[in-house]
């Protein structure tokens, strides 16, 4: 009887070991090592019929050598996810999605799949049933007669039914599920991730048919498995937002096609996720009248202007310590732009406790919002509000000076376009801006704190 041979693997990066050992050399993360048989069969796992293998073997060439040549995309109906992946989906392309439980994440596929009216798609799920997925798709109202759905947690059995229905588009619900006899462990561990995925990505890529995965993510808000899983593909997709609010975001975290800094906006109806072509409108909430404390910012992602509403609170400190607290917006930047206001401009603030939100549960990175947020503590502070019709577009450095940002002309133009009949910009973004472009809304430079307190309170 011939010998089991086990290893120790790392759950958290895969690393392997010959023996356990308590803290990771690689990650440094304590008591992650799990003992797994390895017995990997000789044999691959094809998706190819048994008369289509052929073998393929890869020559060198001169860089010189190489063309290039515009990649050919696949438009998706869906415009948000579209953008966010760069222009389209790139054939032979291997994207990973991951969320929090009950995000949307398969809502959103199992919509795209059905929107697919030309094209074979096939969903194969390891979590939920045919009957589950029949009801969620007749509550989403559409239909796709090439959409073949297969219930399977085998790679070996998805691989066969593949080569029956050569599908334009794979999706996995979800790749934890999935394991391969070639393994001797259980699904979701290190080895049957790596192994599930590379086979996956060899299909993807020697099939020209583009994968996507559902991954399931850790308590840290990380995609759950091997670290190496995020290295194999070739996009990562984050589904996010509050499971108690309606508006959903989708990020991508690596994409080898196209940007990482665009931004999908979603909202949660009972037919499923509605596409926000507009997401200005919804991030800005419509008052009747003025609210102290409250001011807009003309902020970009990616290329994508959006306006979104900064809400502050400056209240004295009953507790002896001030809190700093902040949604949505880094916490140490805004305890340095609340230094900025105290050492340079005067405004005493360290005795009294600033909280910060960012409407619509979005989380922003940008420093050109950093005028809006300072506009709105000062509001808070004074208790008088800031006129509803100005934006600000501007970021503030240490010393108080108000600094360019880029893509100014965008972030005006979608001011104008929502009405917005003032904009606070710095003085230094004048240089190459055509102001006579701009017939609707007025146009203000400022290079000091002091100037746009004097704009706004006189």
């Amino acid at each position: 009887m011939a010998k089991v041979k086990t290893t120790f693997y790392c759950q958290n990066c895969g690393v392997q070991s010959p023996r356990w050992i308590g803290n990771c050399p690689s990650c440094g993360q304590w008591n992650t090592y799990v003992e797994e048989i390895v017995s990997k069969s000789t044999e691959p796992n094809s998706w190819k019929k048994s008369g289509d293998k052929k073998a393929r073997i890869a020559q060198p060439h001169r860089l010189d050598d190489i063309s290039i040549s515009d990649e050919h995309r696949i438009a998706l109906p869906d415009k948000e996810l579209h953008r966010v992946l760069g222009g389209g989906l790139v054939p032979g392309s291997l994207v990973l999605m991951g969320g929090e439980p009950g995000i949307g994440k398969s809502t959103l596929l199992l919509q795209l799949a059905l929107q697919f009216n030309n094209k074979t798609i096939l969903y194969v799920s390891g979590e939920e049933s045919e009957q589950q997925i029949k009801m969620r798709a007749e509550r989403l109202k559409m239909k796709n007669d090439g959409f073949f759905i297969l219930t399977e947690t085998s790679l070996e059995n998805v691989f066969h039914q593949i080569s029956e229905i050569n599908p334009s588009v794979l999706i996995v619900d979800s790749i934890q599920t999935i394991f391969s006899n070639k393994i001797e462990s259980s699904p979701g561990s290190v080895s049957q991730i790596r192994e599930c995925t590379s086979e996956l990505l060899r299909y993807a890529k020697e099939s020209s048919t583009p994968v996507f995965l559902i991954g399931h993510i850790t308590k840290d808000g990380l995609i759950a498995g091997p670290k190496i899983l995020e290295h194999m593909v070739d996009t990562v997709l984050q589904f996010e937002g509050d499971r108690h609010h309606v508006y959903r975001i989708l990020r991508a975290i690596k994409n080898r096609f196209g940007s990482t800094a665009e931004l999908g906006i979603y909202e949660m109806q009972g037919a499923g996720l509605r596409e926000v072509s507009n997401p200005s409108e919804v991030l800005i909430a419509q008052r009747e009248e003025a609210l102290s404390g409250v001011a807009i910012a003309a902020t970009m992602e990616g290329i994508r202007p959006l306006l979104i509403e900064t809400q502050a609170l400056v209240s004295s400190a009953v507790y002896g310590t001030p809190q700093r607290s902040s949604t949505g917006f880094d916490l140490r930047r805004l305890s340095m732009l609340l230094a900025v206001l105290e050492k340079r401009c005067g405004f005493r603030l360290g005795a009294k406790d600033v909280f910060l939100n960012i409407a619509g549960g979005i989380k922003v990175e940008d420093p050109g919002i950093d005028l809006a947020v300072i506009c709105a503590i000062l509001s808070s502070n004074e208790d008088i509000a800031i006129p509803q019709k100005i934006a600000f577009a501007a970021e503030v450095g240490l010393s108080g000076e108000i600094r360019p940002v880029t893509r100014v002309e965008s972030r005006i133009s979608e001011a104008e376009k929502m009405g917005f009949e003032q904009i606070v910009i710095s003085k230094y973004n004048l240089k190459g801006l055509d102001k006579n472009r701009f017939q609707h809304i007025q146009v203000h430079a400022v290079s000091k704190v002091e100037e746009v307190f004097a704009l706004l309170f006189g």
